[in-house]
């Protein structure tokens, strides 16, 4: 019983090392007021975790906050001033697909498995297909690696599309990299030359507005060099254990 019981509290202690290398978050942009102020149409675009940028893209306006609560609300757990960032003048019908959107910049030094995850909330005449594009040069954006080419479809108007995620952790250019950026931009249909409306019965218009929230860098960090090094004594405690109790 004994033996049981240590090898269990060795292979906990073990776990809970472990853990302390698992996913968390690089940078998150919740964009609800620095100090709390019960109104969702201020907000900021500093990080509200972390560090980086965030910046409209292509002729975009992105002056304006809305509510993150509205329409089946974004996955941001504030309520009351949960903000999201209001973003409109997209690129005209036929023109600029793929320029215009929404730009992340994060350091990523000392970070492996990196993954990005957002909400965005789809007007009724706002493009209806939205594209993922990264950078490893902070200038040059690529799709190279992503499922369905970083494309995702918000095919109803008025309406929160939550937790998008997009999984980088097997692209190694994007760990460890101070350059690292990352783009949502509006894309005409991939099966036509033109956008189209998110909402079927809506025609698109430059006008239309996308809301952004929770735009989440995570990462699955290296281990400490001490982490490591006591998690390599606890296994070899564990093997001494188990020996000593054998003969």
């Amino acid at each position: 019983m004994f033996m049981i019981k240590g090898r269990f509290l060795v292979l906990a202690a073990v776990a809970a090392m472990s853990a302390s290398a698992n996913a968390a978050i690089v940078t998150q942009w919740n964009f609800n007021s620095t100090v709390p102020d019960a109104a969702t149409g201020t907000g900021v675009t500093t990080p509200s975790i972390g560090s980086g940028t965030a910046s409209a893209i292509g002729g975009v306006n992105g002056t304006a906050f809305g509510s993150g609560d509205s329409n089946g609300g974004s996955t941001d757990p504030a309520t009351g001033d949960d903000s999201g960032w209001q973003t409109t003048t997209y690129p005209a019908s036929g023109v600029g697909s793929g320029t215009g959107g929404t730009q992340y910049t994060v350091n990523t030094t000392g970070q492996t498995d990196i993954s990005v995850s957002y909400d965005l909330r789809h007007s009724n005449t706002s493009s209806r297909f939205e594209q993922f594009q990264y950078s490893i040069d902070g200038t040059n954006f690529i799709t190279t690696g992503l499922p369905d080419n970083g494309v995702f479809a918000g095919a109803t108007g008025d309406t929160w599309f939550n937790n998008r995620f997009i999984d980088l952790s097997a692209i190694d250019s994007v760990e460890n990299n101070a350059n690292f950026a990352f783009r949502i931009v509006s894309i005409f249909d991939p099966a036509g030359t033109n956008y189209v409306a998110s909402n079927t019965a809506s025609t698109y218009a430059a006008s239309g507005t996308w809301r952004f929230d929770m735009v989440t860098v995570n990462t699955g960090p290296v281990p400490e060099p001490t982490s490591v090094a006591a998690i390599g004594l606890a296994a070899i405690a564990l093997s001494l254990r188990s020996r000593s109790r054998r003969r």
